[in-house]
């Protein structure tokens, strides 16, 4: 029997997505390829901004019950200071962090879904995706090949998606300024009521902690993009992980009696993403459609708004080439506001030299008396202003008092909704 969604990958977007569709009765299946889930370096911390999303599609009790740990507070280390806030008060409707292991989180959804009468296939390789009214997929079985017709195909597959290019889609890539390297740590000493992140501009690196249920902590550690560099990448490497922890600004004792808990490994943290992802009946969520660089930590809220959004534009409209159409318009803002914010971000705190020095000056002088701000993306994501006014405001640069909000692409590259070449 056809389903009228196949989707392809049943991690964290493919899982919620079959969850919230089978809840209203549309019939889904889900082919995921691994039999088993493994700890693999992805993100783990789901800032404020997507507990809500999570809160609005349902699947924050899930979460918080079978394998997260809320997280009260974020903390800054950076500059020899430090600043802890308050998430609970400081963010809309009251939201924390949850920093759960990803395997753990994929297991508890797809799980779900299941129970909500998602047809769940495990182990199946899907080959083949043929767009069209209506679109396909093609699986491997053991006496050949099988295929499957539905109403919609979603492509829930990552940032290597195979869907992405069996669809058609053609994607687009940011300049690459970071690398980020994460690693799950045991016998850390590392206070467990925060995540913490630390700065070290001047050097253009970076770490943050998550804490776990179960006292371990997944560690980022964040790197400029630099030739000589090798991936910090494999077990033999976690002593210099640890040593740009702590050159970073990591006290030596949360980190130098750990050992790791899983496999080390590093990512580039350029931007990717499709412009419009639907097109012939296929949709893309989650990093098959769009990756923010990971240093920022926006990835799996990014996942869940995508999975939150097209599932009310199918449930609001019978026509779903419509509702693949304005979903794919509504993600190229919401991801368009999050790309601008952190490449803003990225220039600033993490730019080496002179004239970096002179604009941390500059804008951090205006910070502090309060003629500019820093947008808030911890708590409030693509909502979070990211006009030119704000980017002024940001970097404490004048902004013309004219009214005029509407600058010509070619007149700034921070206003331009996409700042790369392919």
């Amino acid at each position: 029997m056809n389903s009228d969604v196949l989707i392809v990958g049943g991690g964290l977007g493919g899982a919620a997505l079959a969850w919230r569709l089978s809840r209203e009765g549309i019939p889904v299946t889900v082919f995921e390829r691994e039999t088993e889930f493994r700890d693999r370096v992805r993100g783990e911390g789901l800032l404020p901004w997507g507990v809500n999303e999570a809160r609005d599609l349902g699947i924050e009790p899930l979460l918080v019950q079978e394998c997260a740990l809320p997280i009260a507070y974020w903390t800054s280390h950076a500059w020899s200071q430090r600043s802890s806030r308050n998430l609970i008060e400081s963010t809309p409707r009251g939201a924390p962090c949850l920093d759960f292991l990803h395997a753990e989180m994929q297991e508890v959804l797809l799980g779900a879904a299941a129970a909500a009468g998602a047809d769940v296939r495990r182990g199946v390789r899907v080959v083949r995706v043929d767009p069209g009214a209506p679109p396909r997929v093609i699986t491997a079985q053991s006496g050949g090949e099988e295929t499957h017709v539905a109403r919609l195909v979603v492509g829930a597959d990552g940032r290597t998606s195979k869907v992405r290019d069996w669809g058609g889609f053609e994607p687009w890539r940011a300049q690459q300024r970071l690398r980020v390297a994460g690693v799950l740590l045991e016998g850390c000493d590392v206070p467990r009521d925060s995540v913490h992140v630390f700065r070290n501009s001047s050097e253009g690196t970076g770490a943050l902690f998550f804490p776990q249920r179960g006292g371990a902590i997944r560690g980022y550690a964040i790197r400029r993009r630099r030739e000589r560099h090798g991936p910090l990448s494999g077990s033999k490497r976690i002593g210099e992980f640890i040593d740009v922890c702590c050159k970073t600004g990591v006290p030596a004792d949360w980190i130098n009696g750990a050992s790791p808990a899983g496999p080390l490994a590093e990512f580039e943290g350029a931007d990717t993403w499709v412009e419009r992802p639907y097109r012939n009946g296929v949709a893309l969520v989650g990093d098959a459609a769009s990756s923010n660089d990971p240093a920022w930590g926006n990835g799996l809220s990014l996942t869940i708004r995508d999975v939150r959004v097209l599932a009310e534009c199918l449930l609001e409209d019978d026509d779903w080439a419509r509702a693949g159409a304005r979903y794919a318009c509504l993600h190229d803002e919401h991801f368009g506001a999050v790309h601008r914010i952190t490449t803003w971000l990225t220039e600033l705190l993490y730019e080496i030299g002179d004239e970096a020095e002179a604009r941390r000056e500059r804008a951090f002088a205006a910070m502090s008396d309060g003629r500019s701000r820093n947008p808030d993306f911890v708590a409030l994501g693509p909502a979070a202003p990211s006009d030119e006014e704000a980017r002024c405001r940001m970097f404490g640069e004048s902004y013309p008092s004219d009214g005029l909000r509407n600058v010509s692409e070619g007149a700034s590259p921070y206003l331009r909704r996409y700042t790369a070449a392919k």
